[in-house]
């Protein structure tokens, strides 16, 4: 069996099939549930501008909607089930894919984990989307998050696919080339793969908190011939030298961190880039491109789907965040995913 096809057995693959679908089958009763909302006679003019009020008026105007009802069960089942679900479909095929899994030890990356590091107080202890005990639940959980939860169940919700994105981010960065990229929040190593295909002469170093994610991107790296540094260890406080690369770049991490941890990162990012170097960073749509319901929306899915600091990155103003860093230059665009891109002065 391939590391990264896995041929996942029929129990499993029927679960994973069915979460992924439901996903799917159950947007009618959105749609219905935005029609509740507007015969309710509650009008976005008149919400109030805090969240939170704004969720308990729009909460009590759908008190008596089925369809809203529903959704909240149905979204409460994939919360707690969908983690669950892609380890059962993963042991199910361990044992075959032992033998790529221990080949894809051997290569040309480097792994550096740290045993003794200490997790910053905003990552410690939070289940990230929900998934059981977060990126450390399994031992295996870098394999099942990146090449099951993300391949097989997310990918199906992004039209043109979530790895096609990827790449276009990667190649919104400034130059045609970099000789040094620093990714923060490498994770499993999906756009640590776009950035590595998008420059094929970089050399890529990547961090990340998980140990599990950085095993898993690890393998990724070896089974494809790349020569990643992989670290764990926080983007804030990566422990490089000033002025070591000329691109730092990351993908949909913000959202996972609090303004007080971005404001370090971008601090940090500007500490190690080059004189000239770039900034690229992405991530989910920002609270003010939202009309008041899809704020609400937005919020209210961030809350009961495992992200805490959701409304603290998502309401920040990126480029303006970036320039008080002391980026020469600035400039944030999109809807999802909304990217920044900034370079330092020469």
């Amino acid at each position: 069996m391939e590391l990264q096809n896995p041929k996942l057995r029929q129990r499993g693959r029927a679960s994973v099939d069915f979460l992924a679908q439901m996903g799917i089958a159950t947007q009618p009763v959105s749609e219905q549930a935005d029609a509740d909302l507007e015969a309710s006679g509650l009008s976005a003019d008149a919400l109030p501008d805090d969240l939170d009020e704004r969720d308990e008026a729009i909460v009590k105007a759908l008190a008596r909607s089925n369809a809203f009802a529903t959704k909240k069960l149905l979204g409460d089942w994939y919360g707690r089930r969908h983690g669950d679900i892609a380890i059962e479909a993963f042991e199910e095929i361990e044992g075959d894919l032992a033998p790529a899994m221990q080949a894809a030890e051997q290569g040309p990356a480097q792994l550096h984990l740290d045993p003794d590091m200490k997790a910053p107080a905003y990552w410690e202890g939070v289940n990230f989307h929900r998934t059981t005990d977060a990126w450390e639940g399994h031992p295996n959980m870098g394999y099942i998050h990146g090449e099951i939860i993300h391949k097989e169940m997310v990918a199906r919700f992004f039209p043109g696919g979530i790895f096609k994105q990827r790449r276009a981010v990667a190649e919104m960065a400034p130059k045609d080339s970099y000789d040094r990229i620093l990714e923060l929040g490498a994770s499993s190593g999906h756009f640590t793969t776009a950035l590595a295909e998008t420059y094929p002469d970089a050399k890529i170093t990547g961090v990340d908190l998980s140990a599990r994610m950085l095993e898993h991107a690890y393998r990724t790296a070896n089974a494809n011939g790349w020569d990643w540094d992989l670290y764990q260890r926080p983007g804030e406080n990566t422990g490089f030298e000033d002025a070591s690369f000329d691109l730092v770049a990351s993908y949909i991490l913000l959202h996972e961190m609090p303004s007080s941890a971005i404001r370090k990162l971008f601090a940090e990012a500007l500490r190690v880039l080059k004189p000239g170097g770039d900034m690229l960073m992405s991530d989910v749509t920002r609270y003010a491109d939202l009309d008041p319901i899809a704020e609400w929306k937005a919020d209210r899915g961030a809350r009961f789907g495992g992200e805490p600091h959701w409304r603290d990155s998502a309401s920040l103003d990126l480029a303006e965040l970036a320039r008080e860093a002391g980026f020469a230059t600035a400039e944030a665009s999109g809807i999802y995913p909304h990217v920044l891109i900034a370079s330092k002065a020469r």
